[in-house]
């Protein structure tokens, strides 16, 4: 059975923006009240009323007996529209019903129990289905549906056929899937950034030095890594020493005598 709660409304003179904005300012909350072939009316309801009065239902199968310069009137609320920044409400829709008539309205679905996927084998269980669109006297309507997942293994599924609503017409298609137990998701590896990608596709090139090589450059080093410094010829080498033939002394001259010719 839905819930009913009492809010007291007061008729809105002006429309619009501007007109909204100033109730806004009065710490009201502008609302609209439509139904049964009646005229659309403004109206504005206290702003700490109305949070108060939502606190711990569901506001969209909730029966809101508002109360209008003294007549009350069974509504549901159609919409609710939020401050984009913050949870104040800034405007209401409500719907008026009849006892007699059927209405059409969503009723949130709520999971019961540990599926045995998750208890035994480590499964997520994932809700894909949170709410359901039905038909009802307002009489009947249910402040919330509850689904039982106890059973559910890993894989398996319940749908919209699964559910009971006594004196209910649910309207979403009976093969939408509710809920499910997936596997365990596996940890992601982190992706290679950009610039270790760089180092895997542009090794170092290495590679062995060969005997030689490690001579040659050992000699290098020690010679100053310049040209190697020619030999020097001996002196006095002939022929035989393989440079060229040192040029022969001249004999000296023989000193003249003293006082007399030479003989």
């Amino acid at each position: 059975m839905a819930q009913i709660v009492s809010l007291a409304a007061s008729p809105r003179q002006a429309a619009g923006k501007g007109a909204a904005r100033q109730v806004r300012l009065q710490g009201k909350v502008p609302a609209v009240i439509y139904g049964h072939g009646r005229e659309t009316q403004a109206l504005e309801v206290g702003a700490k009323a109305l949070e108060k009065a939502l606190t711990g239902v569901e506001p969209q199968n909730t029966i809101i007996e508002l109360a209008v310069d003294g007549k009350k009137t069974k509504t549901l609320i159609r919409e609710i529209q939020r401050h984009p920044l913050r949870p104040d409400i800034i405007h209401v829709d409500f719907y008026e019903i009849h006892a007699e008539e059927k209405v059409r309205l969503k009723v949130p679905v709520h999971l019961v129990g540990s599926p045995d996927g998750v208890r035994n084998a480590g499964g997520v269980l994932d809700q894909v289905t949170r709410e359901v669109e039905i038909e009802v006297l307002p009489e009947h309507i249910p402040d919330r549906v509850e689904l039982d997942v106890t059973a559910l293994k890993i894989g398996a599924s319940l749908h919209v056929r699964d559910l009971s609503i006594p004196n209910a017409t649910i309207l979403t298609s009976a093969e939408l899937t509710m809920a499910t137990v997936v596997p365990p998701r596996a940890e992601e590896v982190a992706a290679p950034t950009p610039e270790a990608a760089a180092e895997v596709a542009e090794p170092e090139l290495i590679r062995k030095v060969r005997e030689g090589e490690e001579e040659e450059g050992a000699a290098a080093t020690e010679g100053g890594g310049g040209a190697a410094p020619k030999a020097e010829p001996k002196a006095g080498g002939g022929s035989g020493s393989g440079g060229a033939p040192a040029k022969a002394e001249k004999p000296e001259k023989a000193e003249k005598p003293k006082g007399g010719k030479e003989t």
